[in-house]
């Protein structure tokens, strides 16, 4: 019967007529579809982009998957960082998620591309693959009055040259100072914030950032982790730069891509619920995830890169 399969009719006519052009026809769509906004992140770090996606769009469902177990991926070959994003998107789309946003900057960086011209036209071409980068980099030229920013991320995402490719494509006139800080995750994740080797660590990046860049006015924290070091690393910046993490500019950018693109939005579940997985240890990953989310949550373990029943 064709009530069993929830089918809902789209007239386009009524999207399409909104934004001053007229398309006739209609789209059918399967409820049963629906599905959560898929999140991936090498590890803990992306739970802090999360928090924003869930602000920004409180009534959608979101399941966030972290490759704990293989984490940091920043020192990983390009190989290696695009065969373990892939694996977890794939898992995403299993799980019925349309959308997956890649909360990690060296996922992003590294492997994003590759994933939506190469894969993508595979696994599904009415799913979509999005990153942290673009909302990033489109947006930069609004927080500086130099033009000239600095940029610290993960050796991964330094190497890929992604953003100083994107932010010249977007604004050609800005000059960008890149600096690779590999010891902040592990401290991070580890739970050395207050350590004298935290300190260590970062005063050494941000003094080598601003030896490169004298007129720098603005630094992005590139990685998902950094925002947990923002005490640490304000205190090493002299006062008049201005430190900016992803988490606040992703939430906004999804809402309105959602937004412009119904057929997405109506993929997505909203019944406000958010599930958590995990490639490492449940109980591991709950006890230092309330560190980056804010709040207890619970986890389950999935196994990446293997066939499950």
């Amino acid at each position: 019967m064709e009530s069993c399969l929830h089918l809902i009719q789209i007239n386009f006519e009524l999207f399409a007529c909104r934004r001053g052009h007229f398309i006739s026809g209609l789209f059918l769509f399967k409820m049963n579809e629906a599905g959560p906004i898929g999140v991936f992140d090498s590890g803990y770090g992306g739970l802090t982009v999360l928090k924003g996606l869930v602000k920004n769009l409180p009534k959608h469902d979101f399941l966030y998957l972290g490759d704990n177990a293989r984490a940091p991926y920043g020192p990983r070959s390009f190989e290696r960082i695009y065969e373990f994003t892939l694996e977890g998107v794939k898992h995403l789309f299993d799980q019925g998620c349309s959308l997956v946003v890649l909360a990690c900057n060296t996922a992003s960086a590294e492997a994003l591309r590759t994933i939506q011209q190469k894969d993508l036209p595979y696994l599904g071409a009415h799913k979509r693959v999005l990153g942290v980068l673009r909302p990033t980099t489109e947006s930069v030229l609004d927080y500086t009055q130099t033009k000239e920013i600095g940029i610290l991320g993960t050796h991964g995402t330094i190497r890929s040259k992604s953003y100083l490719i994107e932010i010249k494509k977007f604004f050609p006139q800005i000059q960008v100072h890149q600096q690779a800080c590999p010891m902040w995750v592990p401290l991070v994740e580890n739970g050395e914030l207050l350590g004298t080797g935290a300190a260590y660590f970062v005063e050494k990046e941000i003094q080598s950032l601003l030896q490169k860049g004298p007129s720098i006015d603005a630094i992005f924290l590139a990685c998902t982790h950094y925002p947990l070091l923002y005490d640490l690393i304000r205190s090493r910046v002299p006062e008049h730069i201005n430190i900016y993490g992803q988490a606040e500019m992703v939430g906004p950018k999804l809402a309105t891509y959602l937004s412009r693109h119904p057929e997405m939005d109506i993929k997505c579940l909203k019944n406000s619920k958010v599930s958590f997985r995990t490639t490492d240890d449940p109980e591991n990953f709950e006890s230092h995830a309330q560190l980056f989310y804010g709040q207890t949550l619970h986890a389950q373990r999935v196994i990446l890169g293997v066939k499950q029943s």
